[in-house]
């Protein structure tokens, strides 16, 4: 039997995170998912394909393609390691761009969702920054453009409550203008684990929807929306405070069990809820209050910053032949 997550408001925008809760702790197989692990050196790549709507209602995701780059040593600051990331994420983008049917000479537009001046927010507006661009080469001197390079063009559009416009106008008017032949989108996420946080990369073929990591879905930018292929890349930068304590309560749990028989008697009824009861109770305890908040770690400031150089590099050696996998390291800040 599976559970059927589309009954809980489950504050999670990870496949993977889904996946887990649907299996609720267990490894039985879910009809209709197929799912591959494979472990590189400290990073763990989940590449999970949702064939049928009945496994789409099971986890409570869309049906299509998702790989999952899980990276816990990532906030350790290791040079070696990030670049060791952006190169397995370069690999994972060409194979995405290739079953996307996204050739070597595909215009692609690159959208950085987020606000730049809140900073587990600007992760999309980051990794425009450090993008190679190229489009008005192709426009005034193609003659001049090198071998190598696509056209690319990038776009941080900003936020509702700044622009008074949804992001999905912005990027359909631009995308009616300049006809591109897919679309990348970057956003911030939010995750149910905190291991996830800041380690993680999601990158998946079934487009975005602006604010879905603070649970305010809008317009998304899809392809049935755009007109054309829409890839999304997300890092969770944030967890619920209900999430964290659910979480809390359950390690404490598991720390109980490994220390004493007597954890019956220790953690009384919570020892015999299940995780989405438990969540459920917490949050009923925490809403009226005003206090089911959105948090991130105190070090966002250089996560967000490792986390985003990385997806550009990936990005710029997944684009433009001429940065290839073997030479991203060169491009990594």
């Amino acid at each position: 039997m599976t559970l059927d997550l589309q009954n809980y408001a489950v504050r999670t925008d990870l496949a993977i995170d889904s996946k887990e809760m649907a299996q609720g702790g267990q490894k039985q197989t879910i009809p209709g998912l197929r799912e591959d692990v494979e472990k590189k050196d400290g990073i763990t790549i989940t590449r999970i394909d949702v064939l049928d709507d009945a496994a789409a209602t099971a986890i409570g995701r869309v049906k299509g393609h998702y790989v999952t780059l899980e990276v816990p040593s990532l906030r350790n600051g290791d040079t070696d390691l990030q670049e060791r990331v952006a190169a397995e994420f370069t690999r994972e983008m060409e194979d995405f761009l290739a079953k996307a049917g996204i050739n070597k000479t595909s215009k692609v537009l690159i959208v950085g969702l987020g606000n730049l001046n809140v900073t587990p927010d600007s992760l999309g507006p980051l990794v425009v920054e450090n993008l190679m661009v190229t489009r008005q080469y192709f426009e005034l001197v193609p003659d001049q453009v090198a071998p190598g390079y696509r056209e690319v063009s990038a776009i941080a559009p900003g936020v509702l409550g700044t622009t008074g416009i949804e992001s999905s106008d912005i990027v359909q008017a631009i995308v009616d203008r300049t006809k591109p032949d897919a679309i990348i989108a970057i956003d911030a996420l939010a995750s149910r684990s905190l291991e996830r946080v800041n380690t993680t990369i999601q990158v998946a073929d079934i487009g975005i929807h602006p604010g879905s990591g603070i649970g305010n879905k809008r317009r998304g930018l899809t392809r049935e929306i755009l007109g054309v292929p829409c890839i999304a890349i997300g890092v969770p930068t944030v967890c619920y405070a209900s999430t964290i304590v659910n979480n809390v309560i359950e390690m404490m749990r598991t720390h109980f069990r490994q220390e004493t028989d007597q954890t019956k008697q220790i953690m009384g009824m919570l020892d015999d809820i299940g995780e989405n009861d438990r969540l459920s109770l917490v949050k009923e305890v925490l809403e009226p209050l005003g206090h089911d908040l959105i948090v991130t770690p105190k070090e966002i400031d250089e996560f967000v910053e490792d986390i985003a150089n990385i997806i550009a590099t990936g990005l710029n050696a997944a684009l433009h032949d001429a940065v290839n996998a073997e030479n991203v390291a060169a491009y990594t800040h």
